[in-house]
């Protein structure tokens, strides 16, 4: 049997985090399956710089992705049902509250253990955030 993994994320300006985050979700199972957050869905941070096709485009085309789907404008579990996943897994600093996210699969009639992988440790003056991508442009291209 098939163990389908589901990684979610923003996943703008693609960055060694995100790398981080997609092997270690992938280590988890035989298939992974990212879900890419549209615009509209997107809180507690500001909007991305690229749509949701050109990002799933992006990370559809990783070695260690079964396949990216953008996520449903309206239900965030559309996806999640269509996929069936064994595991689904939160990156290191993603808002969700894994026990009420596995209460909300549970009250679906879903099944998928709920796990947080860690952080990658960046080397020197390595950046692990799209938004610390962006200030780095803004501020080496100013004078541009």
């Amino acid at each position: 049997m098939t163990r389908r993994v589901v990684a979610q994320g923003t996943f703008d300006l693609l960055h060694p985090g995100h790398l981080h985050y997609l092997r270690e979700a992938a280590s988890l199972g035989d298939e992974l399956h990212v879900i890419i957050a549209r615009a509209a869905n997107i809180d507690g941070k500001p909007a991305p710089v690229l749509s949701a096709p050109q990002r799933a485009e992006v990370v559809d085309a990783l070695g260690v992705v079964t396949a990216a789907h953008i996520g449903d404008p309206d239900d965030i579990f559309v996806p999640i049902e269509a996929i069936d996943p064994a595991v689904i897994v939160l990156g290191h600093d993603q808002r969700h509250d894994p026990t009420a996210l596995s209460e909300a699969l549970t009250a679906r009639g879903l099944q998928a253990d709920v796990v947080r992988v860690g952080p990658r440790s960046p080397s020197s003056d390595e950046l692990l955030s799209s938004g610390q991508i962006i200030d780095r442009i803004l501020a080496t291209r100013a004078d541009h």
